[in-house]
């Protein structure tokens, strides 16, 4: 089993992929600003700043994997505020990770980033733009730090999020013919995030995620 670390571990797609790291038997680190409280022997919290490179250094030290799964606070200022905790994170977490490793790395982002904005309509496009325009220039930008480093990277890109069950009967698409809009669970995402971290076929794959 791998040793994890979740970086925005304390709530949705973060939280739901600790635990289900845990539920498979990997050995798990969560950082986040709040702390993380769980009950389980095979989880380590981890209070730190994801956008500090000491902090992170800290975090990564005996891991396998990196799981990144910051999310920012829903609000209307959002619409016109710049966005750039993902690409601030990704800038101190890159050359610690190329430092001292490990060299895989799973990045959450989203179906709307960078090519598979294509995979929008028209209308989807401007709904998307509109409301998480933001955001996703952020997280395109992400998106493109992680391709220029060394890392063996893999993008996730889920479709509507939704609070459903895990079902695991999720599509991962992997060729742009095939994406398009829908919705997905997190406890879904966050399966197929802890399952992608020791899946070699993946390296290199930005996949659109959806049931």
């Amino acid at each position: 089993m791998a040793h994890l670390l979740v970086i925005g571990a304390s709530r949705g797609i973060g939280l739901e992929t600790v635990k289900r790291g845990l539920e498979l038997g990997h050995r798990m680190r969560g950082l986040s600003r709040s702390g993380v409280q769980l009950d389980d022997p095979n989880f380590e919290p981890f209070t730190g700043d994801a956008t500090s490179t000491d902090d992170l250094k800290v975090a990564l030290a005996g891991i396998d994997a990196v799981i990144m799964t910051l999310g920012i606070k829903e609000g209307v200022s959002m619409l016109w505020k710049k966005v750039t905790l993902f690409s601030d994170a990704t800038s101190a977490l890159i050359p610690a990770m190329e430092a001292m490793g490990p060299d895989r790395i799973v990045a959450l982002t989203g179906i709307g980033t960078s090519e598979s904005i294509s995979a929008l309509s028209t209308l989807e496009r401007m709904g998307h733009s509109a409301l998480l325009g933001e955001p996703y220039k952020d997280k395109t930008r992400q998106e493109d730090l992680i391709r220029a480093s060394s890392l063996r990277w893999t993008f996730a890109r889920p479709v509507i999020l939704t609070n459903g069950k895990r079902t695991e009967s999720y599509k991962v698409l992997t060729d742009p013919k095939d994406w398009r809009m829908g919705l997905i669970s997190r406890r879904d995402v966050a399966d197929f995030l802890v399952k992608a971290a020791t899946d070699e076929s993946l390296v290199g794959q930005a996949p659109v995620l959806t049931r």
